[in-house]
């Protein structure tokens, strides 16, 4: 039976994340704040789930998009770097997209960028013309150097691309840049970037049907009130009536507040959900405004 034909019969989600790296512990605290949890297989390669039926596959992130187009996994977390290299794969060869981004998910940060020898006075693309440039990336940086109408030669290693100019491979880099130290450490220096990353969650561009489908809407929902209250707090304080129009002005991060008369009088309690941070400052700047009795909460689920 094909994976597809496997796929067709599954009555639970099957999410692949990594085994280990950066992203493998927040994606696995993230899907725990969703309310999951898994009794772990042996080998460590697999987790069952116990609260939900929502496995966990643990695998490299590059098979991630491969499981999901082979319908072996329904649903993965994944740099958006390795999804778009693999999505671009599979453009330049004719190739329909079978995997898209679904959600990001507001970790794993990092940018994919064009590096040169920091003696190089950068002067835009066209300096590229006829230059090797080494990458992990070759598809997204094919895309790239196409838009920019720029004819260079792209060489393609699997790792340390950092010293590839050292080495005498190739005259520039294109690498996944986080700080930048280990750019700096090889003498060189960011000067474009093509992409960027963050962890992702991805899935099948036609999507599933059937008992996985509600699972998945049900995952989403949850997904997106985690995500929504990240650094979000419940803002409670007084104020006259009259004060409130201005008092909004200073909340242009907050959903529109619950509003209580209190004891029938022209004085009013207000709850409003705040987005950004609320600092020392900021409660300064709403008491000044005429707010009083400010007190911050923080917000541990919400469900729209």
């Amino acid at each position: 039976m094909s994976p597809t034909a496997t796929a067709a019969v599954r009555d639970r989600l099957r999410i692949a994340i990594q085994k280990s790296g950066r992203l493998s512990e927040p994606a696995r605290a993230l899907l725990a704040s969703c309310g999951l949890s898994w009794r772990e297989s042996r080998d460590r390669l697999f987790c069952y789930g116990e609260s939900l039926p929502v496995d966990l596959l643990l695998v490299r992130d590059d098979d991630i998009p491969g499981l999901i187009a082979d319908g072996v996994c329904d649903l993965g977390i994944v740099g958006r770097n390795v999804l778009q290299e693999q999505v671009g794969e599979r453009a330049a060869s004719a190739q329909p997209a079978v995997h898209r981004e679904w959600r990001a998910l507001g970790f794993g940060g990092c940018r994919l960028a064009l590096a040169v020898p920091e003696d190089w006075k950068w002067d835009g693309p066209a300096q590229l013309t006829g230059k090797r440039i080494a990458t992990s990336y070759p598809a997204l940086l094919s895309q790239w150097l196409a838009q920019q109408g720029v004819n260079a030669e792209v060489v393609t290693l699997s790792g340390s691309v950092e010293i590839a100019p050292r080495l005498g491979k190739a005259e520039a880099i294109c690498d996944l840049v986080s700080s930048g130290a280990t750019l700096t450490a090889n003498h060189l220096k960011p000067v474009e970037t093509l992409l960027e990353s963050e962890a992702v969650l991805a899935g099948p561009v036609v999507p599933f049907g059937g008992v996985r489908a509600e699972l998945a809407a049900l995952l989403l929902r949850r997904l997106d009130g985690v995500l929504r209250l990240k650094d979000s707090k419940l803002l409670l304080f007084q104020a006259a009536r009259g004060a409130v129009p201005e008092l909004l002005k200073l909340l242009p991060d907050a959903e529109p507040p619950t509003v209580t008369i209190i004891d029938g009088s022209d004085r009013l309690a207000l709850q409003a959900l705040c987005h950004g941070a609320v600092t020392w400052q900021r409660l300064e700047d709403l008491k000044r405004a005429g707010a009083n009795s400010l007190l911050v909460l923080p917000v541990e689920r919400m469900l729209a």
